[in-house]
């Protein structure tokens, strides 16, 4: 469904995909796992078209993304939707209207039937009874489940999520892992997330995959992950100040002895 082969891309001398190959199969959940900053994000923005890699290519159901021109490029988008990482929903419109905000752009749908789609899919994300609130009224699970809602609004073959889980209690967030689940499994999407949340990583995957200096050094298994014997993921997964990872600013040689 997703073939990532040989990408590169950098931002003046910061380096931040350097050769990365990935395959995602259909119907597949894939989770990408890495530190702050590594680049996760920067996969998600390559896969749906908004960046363009230096080197290499981007295949979507075997199209080449990186020859296409952007009107054939705003086709391949509508097959994807996207869960934000901190929702972000319009301020100044209500919960259907967000929802509802790319099928009124389109002409073929009138606002009141906008509206009733809209309600339908949040309805199919646990909301009922919130389309006229503004986002100001939700909390941060409900706005996540908006996000999402307005993800899948136009019924999208592969869906994104960008830090699903970041700023939510570990309650809400575990209700977020579930919703994603149900979600391919109802819609049976192909799903890509990326997080440095592990409980949620091995929650919500069939498979994993590290990014570690600008490359997927490890993909497996939620166990086989877990069992790991890569020292880099080993120590990302345990969430260990000790390793070959290195934070920068930190004086790891005192926090080794302390050790």
């Amino acid at each position: 469904m997703i073939k990532l082969v040989d990408l590169h891309k950098a931002f003046g001398s910061n380096k931040v995909l350097q050769g990365l190959d990935l395959g995602v199969e259909k119907g597949e959940s894939m989770v990408i796992i890495g530190g702050s900053g590594s680049g996760k994000s920067i996969i998600l923005k390559h896969i749906i078209g908004i960046l363009k890699p230096d080197k290499g290519n981007i295949f979507i159901e075997g199209v080449n993304i990186t020859t296409l021109k952007e009107n054939e490029l705003y086709e391949v988008r509508k097959k994807f939707g996207m869960l934000f990482q901190m929702a972000a929903l319009f301020d100044s419109m209500n919960v259907w209207e967000n929802v509802g905000f790319a099928l009124m752009r389109q002409k073929n749908f009138k606002p009141g039937d906008v509206k009733e789609m809209a309600i339908e899919k949040l309805k199919l994300v646990g909301l009922v009874g919130v389309e006229n609130l503004s986002p100001a009224e939700l909390s941060g699970g409900m706005k996540k489940r908006v996000g999402l809602a307005r993800a899948i609004a136009h019924e999208p073959e592969i869906l994104l999520y960008d830090e699903p889980t970041t700023g939510l209690d570990p309650i809400t967030a575990d209700a977020i892992n579930d919703l994603i689940i149900e979600m391919r499994e109802r819609l049976s999407v192909t799903s890509v997330a990326i997080t440095h949340d592990m409980r949620s990583a091995y929650k919500i995957a069939d498979r994993i995959s590290m990014l570690y200096e600008g490359e997927i050094i490890q993909t497996g298994s939620p166990d086989e992950i877990k069992n790991t014997e890569n020292p880099v993921v080993k120590q990302f997964i345990t969430g260990s100040a000790i390793g070959p990872i290195k934070i920068e600013g930190v004086d790891h040689e005192r926090i080794f002895n302390r050790a």
